[in-house]
């Protein structure tokens, strides 16, 4: 059986150093995504790797969390609104209350929206139902 999850919920991402992050929780996206700016590839031994800032609260642009992550993948991906973006694909470890498991991410400015985070729908598969009225289900901010 599985767990239920609501719309919106609270995840950290330890290996990038975000204790708590709220997250939308969209099926429709194929790939999970993260707010980045300062988005600087390197590479280090051959390997291309990225070094990136993140705002990890709305609206607290003084709050920010750096950090550096080998690339996983580069991708074409297309937003809700149809624009095509090239994007850096990282993989890390996600926690959303007593789970823990790796989710790939694509990094991209979401400095305008709402949430610093998508769920995408392959992070989900096979762990959670998504309950479409709820919020918080798995918990308050961790």
């Amino acid at each position: 059986m599985l767990e239920t999850i609501g719309w919106r919920e609270w995840m950290s991402l330890p290996e990038l150093g975000i204790d708590r992050i709220k997250v939308k929780v969209d099926t429709g996206a194929r790939t999970s995504c993260l707010h980045a700016f300062r988005v600087e590839p390197f590479r280090d031994k051959g390997a291309l790797w990225v070094a990136a800032d993140v705002h990890p609260v709305q609206n607290d642009q003084d709050k920010v969390i750096s950090f550096v992550a080998p690339v996983l993948d580069e991708r074409q991906v297309s937003d809700s609104g149809g624009h095509r973006e090239q994007r850096f694909v990282i993989d890390t470890l996600a926690r959303l209350g007593d789970h823990e498991w790796r989710i790939e991410m694509t990094l991209t400015n979401r400095d305008s929206m709402k949430f610093r985070m998508l769920l995408g729908r392959t992070a989900m598969y096979g762990r959670f139902n998504v309950d479409p009225a709820a919020s918080y289900v798995q918990g308050g901010r961790p």
